[in-house]
């Protein structure tokens, strides 16, 4: 028998003693079929003894302890995560109004955009609407060029990416086109009413009293507001924001819920929680 046939020969019998679960005796290296990569990425055969581990590239969190690494993992079904969003769950299953409101970073809009898309799919409601002022952070964009809705756009952009999260794009862009969501500035709503819909009316801290008033008198039949926004961030000037005022006029009711949340309740990355207590 010629070196080449028996090399096949051997290395025919060596796959084959391993299909059969066996080990080899000897200590030398088995053959490429049976090699891995290393750390590097550069491949190298396995050794009797030594067991096949996959492949394991570095990445930035290797470096980071376990216990200090935040759990990122996108959640298909939201759940509470402090009391405060345990009674902001259960005041949206059981009241027409909601208002939520506190400090960034607690999962006031995700919430309510998640309840929304919920109760669209349960057949609870028949379309979402939703609003927010076009009010810009302390800095003037100027003219924006394009149609209403190109112009509109970056002030609902926040509403858009909730969505986003909890829909598919095609899905969301059907959804839209079909009028089943309606995202819609704050001044194209009065002289509506909004029958058989969940409607999230987002950063109304920018709202005036005056505009707070005409919207919630937008609910109509079998529909759901909620109301979300921070005070403490408001864009107008001072004294104009009537979100605190009308809410605390609002609390006596018992088919109004009002949710105050606090420091305590930032789901946000800790830094957020640690910054609104210094700033």
């Amino acid at each position: 028998m010629g070196k080449r046939a028996a090399r096949r020969a051997n290395i025919k019998n060596t796959r084959q003693f391993f299909d059969d679960g066996h080990h080899p005796k000897d200590s030398g290296a088995i053959n490429g079929s049976e090699a891995q990569d290393d750390l590097e990425g550069n491949v190298r055969p396995l050794f009797h003894g030594e067991k096949k581990y996959k492949k394991h590239r570095w990445t930035p969190m290797d470096d980071v302890p376990s216990d200090a690494a935040r759990d990122q993992k996108y959640r298909k079904n939201v759940t509470p995560r402090n009391d405060s969003q345990k009674a902001f769950f259960k005041a949206l299953d059981i009241n027409p109004l909601v208002f939520a409101i506190g400090p960034a970073g607690t999962g006031k809009t995700y919430i309510a955009v998640a309840k929304a898309v919920e109760a669209l799919e349960r057949g609870k409601v028949g379309r979402i609407v939703l609003s927010r002022p076009a009010v810009e952070a302390g800095e003037n964009l100027g003219y924006l060029p394009g149609d209403m809705e190109e112009k509109l756009s970056p002030y609902l952009r926040p509403l858009y990416d909730a969505l986003a999260d909890r829909l598919s794009a095609k899905r969301l862009k059907a959804m839209i086109a079909d009028d089943i969501i309606e995202i819609a500035p704050i001044a194209f709503m009065r002289g509506r009413t909004l029958n058989n819909a969940f409607v999230v009316l987002d950063e109304a801290q920018n709202c005036t009293y005056g505009q707070l008033k005409m919207l919630l008198t937008r609910l109509g039949w079998h529909s759901t507001m909620v109301v979300t926004g921070d005070p403490e961030q408001s864009d107008l000037l001072p004294g104009l924001s009537g979100l605190d005022d009308i809410a605390r006029k609002l609390e006596p009711s018992e088919n109004i819920a009002s949710i105050r949340f606090t420091k305590a309740d930032v789901v946000r990355h800790p830094l957020v929680a640690e910054m609104i207590t210094l700033i």
